[in-house]
């Protein structure tokens, strides 16, 4: 029998070119629909069955935690499998996702697949229910933020003037890794006039005396993910980086004033910008202002002046405005926010 999240997949097929199954390739999407690490596998989904297409390295681990889902094992090509459940199953149009199939994986699939049967684009189904997380989901990430906090109360005593930002990146991976779990990212770990760049990555520059340094981790554990920015401060402050300090948590905390069901993602982002424009600091602020976390530690809806997407009751974002002055220093604050029934919770805390 489908579970909940597959019989919720299959009821969307009808607004989607009417499509007969949906090929699912991406992991995180088939992880999703399972509830199971799926590595390297493909998931076929018909109207009334779902099909795990996988190797002789994991069939025997998807036989053991799959329920509900037809295991099978290809020798050669997973398309060849693919193919043969089409017939067996009178499959004529096959749904894709665009955004996860190679051109190369395409051609193989048109050679494999009979004219008769349809290669049909059906982007986004599988990332459109995975917007709105459950009480488990929710249960999840507030999971991973117990840590999370955790991890930032001990990176605090650990940075201090003379160590290098590779050598905390090193300490914090040991802390989170000692507690069972897993960074969802690479660390960004920036000091001084490392931190206008954005995705800095560690380096072996020296943390010296009165300097900023950002930090932006992510805590993964069962396949869920945290993300937050916080700063550090060593020292005097000087008074540029604590206006824009202030000026950064004042854009969020207005942002997320906003943020409730019915409310476009597109507004949300205007809200901060709008604050940054007054300080005469927006120019300074390049990116999006926030973004879905769940498996994937960047997942819709995106807070970003370019989307169309609204706010759902059950979305969990980023809200996270920064400021990037080239040369001189970058801050960024970032919370993770879930959109309730009549507004929405803060679920990290306002910690900066």
């Amino acid at each position: 029998m489908m579970n909940t999240r597959l019989k919720k997949l299959v009821e969307d097929f009808p607004r989607h070119k009417n499509i007969d199954a949906l090929l699912i390739v991406n992991d995180s999407n088939i992880r999703y629909l399972t509830q199971f690490p799926a590595s390297e596998s493909w998931l076929l989904v018909t109207k009334t069955k779902a099909f795990y297409i996988t190797d002789s390295r994991y069939v025997l681990e998807a036989r053991q935690g799959l329920k509900g889902i037809t295991v099978k094992q290809y020798s050669r090509m997973p398309c060849a499998t693919l193919c043969e459940l089409c017939k067996q199953y009178k499959i004529r149009r096959i749904g894709f996702d665009e955004r996860h199939t190679s051109y190369a994986l395409w051609k193989k699939l048109k050679e494999f697949c009979p004219r008769n049967r349809k290669l049909v684009p059906a982007t986004g189904l599988v990332e459109s229910i995975r917007e709105i997380k459950d009480e488990g989901e929710i249960a999840q990430i507030k999971n991973c933020l117990k840590l999370h906090y955790k991890a930032i109360d001990f990176i605090k005593k650990v940075v201090c003037p003379g160590l290098n930002e590779r050598q905390i990146a090193i300490k914090l991976e040991h802390f989170v890794k000692s507690h069972g779990a897993e960074l969802s990212f690479p660390p960004i770990i920036a000091s001084g006039p490392n931190s206008c760049h954005p995705h800095a990555k560690p380096t072996d520059r020296v943390i010296r005396n009165n300097e900023n340094v950002l930090l932006d981790f992510g805590i993964d554990i069962n396949g869920y993910k945290s993300d937050l920015t916080r700063n550090f401060f060593l020292g005097r402050i000087a008074p540029r980086v604590r206006q824009v300090f202030d000026a950064l948590n004042f854009a969020q905390r207005e942002a997320i004033s906003i943020i409730r069901p019915g409310v476009s993602c597109a507004q949300v982002d205007a809200q901060a910008r709008k604050v940054l424009r007054k300080f005469g600091l927006a120019k300074y602020f390049g990116h999006s202002l926030g973004h879905g976390v769940g498996l994937d530690i960047h997942e819709c809806p995106r807070l970003s002046s370019q989307s169309t997407s609204i706010l759902e009751a059950g979305m969990i974002v980023t809200v996270e405005p920064g400021v990037y002055i080239p040369n001189q220093f970058g801050i960024r604050v970032e919370d993770m926010v879930l959109v309730t029934k009549e507004g929405c919770e803060v679920i990290s805390g306002y910690y900066n």
